[in-house]
């Protein structure tokens, strides 16, 4: 029944519209956690795909190459080779449906809205090693085991490579060169691209990609790449191209000795070859690169610096900066927008190197155990209209022991700087607390009962000092703050002087 061109062009609108629906309300279901926000946008981004590939078969359909949706459109027209017959088209239709349903009674209805709402529900696979805990932390350690077993690497730490591994400009050029440089950057960036569709798979990194194509190209056209700006003579390569000769305006040795020594010898360097020699050996050294390819040229023709000789004996011509300065590129722009997951990365490596085996797996189990309790708490809604303070058990507290004890006062102390207290019980129970008794400690005032209940500064300063007003601690006591002095220059109070003297000791 739905066999027709024009059905399916129907039936795929249709699937459209009702995914575009499916997507707004799947990003409209606030999500707790991030496995939760990770599965979500799967989901999100496999409806996004279903609707890309639903939509290119509609361009074809509408572009009707092979004429079949003209065909169609025309025979339920009428339009036949001896001419139109509306109704005859009509009734032969007509008859179709009847005997579709004739041999078919028990046909059911199928719902297609039913097959959609499965796809909001099914949980989408997403793979994560243990190291990244799905998606919270990179996992870098075939990429630090290639690094530091590599010419241009250099023995580090982990966490160090953490924060190192971007910086290319450490590397020099005569080492970027190499096939091992350029195999590493391609490790490298294949694993970031492949973590960053995990982790954020609604973002379009081809456009991203696109645009650091496009500025590198202006960049590089100007000569502004850090790095390779002038590479210099020494390492084969000048930064201008007009120091290159174009070999295609010179037949003969002779007709190139007329250039000069010193432009054959920045064209030589440009192409990585030896710039030694006499004129004529250095025309005939460069017009050997006419009909002969660099990589198939002798290696004595090429200067020291301008090769790297990798293990397997291979030499490998500078001819591939561009490609590795875009690689380069790229992989900048991946630091950027995994700058964040790269801190907790580190500072996850950092938190662990202090921690024991037994102690790593019982913080594993207790955040996969987090995880489920919460994604399944925070699925009931709790009903709290009068805002009321939360109980042990999560829930609100009663309303009558929240006006009984008080709980919906604030009790501010500016003793303990302006903390704020909330319920009568909390406020009371402060006052034996180490913030209440420091805060009288750096007044010099003891923290004793007499003292409860007052929580302004001034207040504790002016009742402290009616409290010693009344012990009498500021009254002149002569007894015992006169001093006396006897003959051999010893000091005593009045009070000691004169019961030594009574004895005859003075």
């Amino acid at each position: 029944m739905s066999s027709t061109l024009l059905e399916v062009t129907r039936s795929s609108h249709e699937d459209v519209e009702r995914l575009e629906r499916l997507v707004v309300k799947e990003l409209q279901r606030e999500v707790t956690s991030n496995r939760d926000r990770l599965l979500q946008n799967h989901r999100v981004r496999n409806m996004i795909d279903a609707i890309v590939g639903t939509t290119h078969k509609l361009v074809d359909i509408y572009e009707d190459k092979d004429n079949a949706r003209k065909d169609e459109i025309a025979a339920l027209g009428g339009q036949t080779a001896s001419g139109t017959n509306v109704f005859s088209a009509f009734y032969d239709r007509l008859k179709e449906i009847r005997e579709y349903h004739r041999r078919h009674p028990l046909a059911r209805v199928i719902d297609p809205t039913e097959d959609f709402e499965e796809i909001v529900k099914e949980e989408p696979h997403v793979e994560f090693s243990g190291e990244e805990a799905f998606g919270r932390y990179l996992d870098m350690h075939e990429l630090f085991n290639e690094f530091i077993n590599s010419k241009f690497g250099e023995p580090v730490e982990y966490s160090a490579y953490l924060d190192t591994f971007s910086q290319f400009h450490k590397v020099s050029n005569q080492l970027k060169s190499s096939r091992q440089y350029k195999s590493y950057l391609e490790h490298l960036l294949e694993y970031l691209v492949s973590f960053f569709e995990r982790t954020e798979p609604l973002q379009d990194l081809g456009r991203i990609f696109l645009k650091v194509e496009s500025e590198f190209e202006d960049l590089w056209t100007d000569g502004k790449i850090s790095g390779y700006e002038n590479k210099g003579l020494e390492n084969g390569h000048v930064s201008s191209q007009e120091h290159i000769i174009d070999l295609d305006y010179y037949s003969s040795i002779e007709e190139l000795m007329e250039v000069g020594p010193e432009k054959l010898k920045e064209a030589l360097a440009a192409r990585g070859l030896k710039v030694g020699g006499t004129l004529k050996q250095r025309a005939e050294r460069l017009f050997l690169t006419k009909h002969t390819p660099l990589d198939q040229l002798d290696k004595k023709h090429f200067a020291k610096g301008s090769l790297n000789l990798e293990q397997n004996g291979d030499a490998v011509p500078q001819q591939n900066s561009k490609e590795i300065a875009l690689l380069e590129a790229k992989l900048q722009r991946m630091c950027e927008l995994l700058k964040e997951k790269i801190i907790q990365t580190k500072e996850n490596i950092e938190k662990k190197q202090a921690m024991t085996y037994e102690e790593m797996e019982a913080e594993r189990e207790e955040e996969e155990v987090q995880a489920d309790s919460e994604s399944d708490d925070e699925e009931q809604q709790i009903y709290n209209p009068l805002k009321l303070p939360m109980g042990w058990d999560g829930k609100p507290i009663p309303y009558w022991l929240y006006k009984l004890h008080g709980l919906g006062q604030e009790f501010k102390c500016e003793i303990c700087g302006n903390q704020s207290y909330w319920g009568r019980r909390a406020f009371e129970r402060h006052f034996k607390e180490w913030r209440h008794q420091h805060g009288m400690r750096c007044l010099g005032i003891p923290n004793t009962k007499n003292f409860n209940e007052i929580t302004s500064i001034q207040e504790a300063k002016e009742l402290w000092e009616k409290i010693q007003e009344k012990q009498g601690l500021n009254k002149w006591r002569p007894d015992l703050e006169e001093e006396y002095e006897d003959k051999e220059g010893n000091i005593y109070n009045k009070k000691t002087y004169t019961d030594l003297q009574r004895q005859g000791l003075i």
